[in-house]
C-alpha cells in the first residue's frame, strides 16, 4: 500500500480544479500541466506546482504522452490523475505511467483496451448474461455480408464504429435498401475519426432511454454500484442535462441494472471509478452499451445523492486501500440535476462559440454547486472543449431539484459568449422534462431555436421587435443592448452573447 503525496493533473479547466479541491482537502500536492494558452487559467493558478507541456494545440501539449510524464518526473510527482477526454481512456498512457514507476489513478490498461473497443467490450460481457442488443457478433464489412446480417436483425439497425464516440461513426438504417450505402459511410468516417474503421450492426433501440450506472471497484475484490444516472437529454448523441436518480426507474429495475454494472465491471477486472452506460426501451428492457473507463462528466449528481466524494475514492485505491463503504452502506438522498454549461450557439444548432467572458457571475446559494474553470475576463478559445462549467442542483426531491435548477440557471450571468443556458431553462421547463416523459429525441422533437424567443413573457409588439433586432445582429455580426422590461421575475436574456 502507497500513500501519494503529489498528484500531477494531466487535464485542464474545470475538472483539473475538481481534482485540486479534493486533493488540497486529502493534504496531497498538485502539479498543473497547462499549454501556452492556459498560462494564466484558473486551474493553473490554483495549483501547487505547475508546468508549460507546449503550444495551445492539444495534440502538441495535453495529448503529448511524454511531455506529461516528463513533468511528473520532473516534479516528483508519484501519481498521475488524468480526469475525463485527453488521454484518460489510452491504454498505451496507462501503460506508460505505470512502467514509469508512477500511479495512474484510474484503471488498469487490460481494462482501458477491451472497454475502449466495444466489440470487445461485448465479447467480454456476453459470458456474464448481460442482456445487449441483438445484432452482429463481430466487425462487418463486406456488403453482401451485411445485407444478410440486415435481413436477421431487422429494420431499423443502426451502424456502430466499434472504436470512439461522440455518435461519429453511427448510421441509423430504416431501409433495407440503404444499408450498403451506409454501411460505407460508417467505415469511411470511422476511419477519419478514429484510424479503425471497423464497425458492426445492431436493432435500433426506438425512444431509448440513457442510463448509466456508476461503480467502484479496488484491488481487494470489492464493487459496488452507487446508482444510476439518467443522460436522455442530448445534442449531437452528446449530453447535455443529466440528473440522478431517473425518474424511470423503481427500485427492482434500480437493483437488476446495478447488478449488471457490477457484473460488467468484474468482466474486464475493472478497479477505480467507472460507468456502465445502457439505453432502456419503451418496455422497460434494458441493453448494455458500453463502459467509460474514467471519471464522468456528471459525476457531481452521483455525489450529491450518496455524499461519496468519488475523486477521494478514485485517490485511495490507487494507494491500494479498500472502498471505504459497502453497498449496503449506499442510499439515495434527494435528486440533483447537472447542466452542462457549454459556450454554443443554440440557435446554430448547438455550434461552439468563442470570445472573451466580459462578464461571468454564477449562481450561489443552498443546493446550488458550480465547477467551472473560466473567470470573468478569460477567453474561450477554439482549441478546446467548450465547456465553460457544469451547474448542479440538490434538493430533496426531483421537483425541487429542477425548481432550483431554473433559478441557478436566471441567476448565472454570461457575457462575451452564448451559452447553452437558455436551452438548459428550456428543457428543464418543458412539460416532458418535468414529467419524466421523455426519451433520446427531446431535442429533435421538442426543441427549435424559435421556442427561446416564443417564451418571453412579452406582448406580440416587444416579441416582434425583438425578433427584428436578433435577425440583424445575426446579419450583421454587431453586438446589440437589448433590454426587456417586465413585471416578470427572471431574465431570459441575460445569458445571451452581447444583450
Amino acid at each position: 500500500m502507497r500513500s501519494i503525496k503529489k498528484v500531477l493533473i494531466a487535464n485542464r479547466g474545470e475538472i483539473a480544479l475538481r481534482i485540486i479541491r479534493t486533493c488540497r482537502e486529502m493534504g496531497i500536492a498538485t502539479v498543473a500541466i497547462h499549454s501556452e494558452a492556459d498560462v494564466t487559467a484558473p486551474f493553473v493558478l490554483a495549483a501547487d506546482e505547475i508546468v508549460c507541456v507546449g503550444p495551445a494545440p492539444s495534440s502538441e501539449s495535453y495529448l503529448v504522452i511524454e511531455k506529461v510524464i516528463g513533468a511528473a518526473k520532473k516534479t516528483g510527482a508519484d501519481a498521475i490523475h488524468p480526469g475525463y477526454g485527453f488521454l484518460s481512456e489510452n491504454p498505451e498512457f496507462s501503460e506508460a505511467v505505470e512502467s514509469a514507476g508512477i500511479a495512474f489513478i484510474g484503471p488498469k490498461p487490460h481494462a482501458i483496451r477491451i472497454m475502449g473497443d466495444k466489440l470487445s467490450a461485448k465479447e467480454a460481457v456476453s459470458v456474464r448474461n448481460i442482456p445487449m442488443v441483438p445484432g452482429t457478433e463481430g466487425a462487418i464489412s463486406d456488403p453482401e455480408e451485411a445485407i444478410k446480417e440486415a435481413a436477421k436483425i431487422g429494420m431499423p439497425l443502426i451502424i456502430k464504429a466499434s472504436a470512439g464516440g461522440g455518435g461519429k461513426g453511427m448510421r441509423a438504417v430504416h431501409d433495407a435498401a440503404l444499408v450498403e450505402d451506409e454501411l460505407a459511410r460508417a467505415i469511411s468516417e470511422a476511419e477519419r475519426s478514429f484510424g479503425n474503421g471497423a464497425v458492426f450492426m445492431e436493432r435500433l433501440v426506438l425512444k431509448p432511454r440513457h442510463i448509466e450506472v456508476q461503480v467502484l471497484a479496488d484491488t481487494h475484490g470489492n464493487v459496488v454500484h452507487l446508482f444510476e444516472r439518467e443522460c436522455s437529454i442530448q445534442r449531437r448523441h452528446q449530453k447535455v442535462v443529466e440528473e440522478a436518480p431517473s425518474a424511470l426507474l423503481d427500485d427492482k429495475l434500480r437493483d437488476e441494472m446495478g447488478k449488471c454494472a457490477i457484473e460488467v465491471a468484474k468482466s474486464c477486472d475493472y478497479v477505480g471509478a467507472g460507468t456502465v452506460e445502457f439505453l432502456v426501451d419503451e418496455s422497460r428492457n434494458f441493453y448494455f452499451l458500453e463502459m467509460n473507463t474514467r471519471l464522468q462528466v456528471e459525476h457531481p449528481v452521483t455525489e450529491c445523492i450518496t455524499g461519496v466524494d468519488l475523486v477521494r475514492e478514485q485517490i485511495r485505491i490507487a494507494e491500494g486501500h479498500p472502498i471505504s463503504f459497502s453497498q449496503e452502506d449506499l442510499k439515495i438522498t434527494g435528486h440533483s440535476v447537472e447542466l452542462r454549461v457549454y459556450a454554443e450557439n443554440t440557435g446554430a444548432g448547438f455550434l461552439p462559440d468563442t470570445g472573451v467572458l466580459k462578464r461571468y457571475s454564477p449562481p450561489v446559494g443552498p443546493g446550488i454547486r458550480v465547477d467551472d474553470g473560466v473567470e470573468e475576463g478569460g477567453e474561450v478559445s477554439i482549441h478546446y472543449d467548450p465547456m465553460l462549467s457544469k451547474l448542479i442542483t440538490h434538493g430533496p426531491t426531483r421537483e425541487a431539484a429542477i425548481d432550483r435548477m431554473i433559478q441557478a440557471i436566471d441567476n448565472y450571468e454570461v457575457v462575451g459568449v452564448k451559452t447553452t443556458l437558455d436551452f438548459g431553462r428550456f428543457a428543464c421547463d418543458h412539460e416532458a422534462f418535468r414529467s419524466g416523459n421523455f426519451d433520446t429525441g427531446f431535442v429533435n422533437e421538442h426543441f427549435t431555436p424559435e421556442k427561446l424567443i416564443r417564451d418571453l413573457p412579452v406582448s406580440d409588439d416587444v416579441f416582434a421587435e425583438l425578433v427584428t433586432e436578433l435577425s440583424l445582429r445575426e446579419l450583421s455580426q454587431k453586438s446589440i443592448n437589448v433590454r426587456v422590461t417586465s413585471s416578470y421575475e427572471r431574465s431570459p436574456w441575460r445569458n445571451r452573447a452581447e444583450y
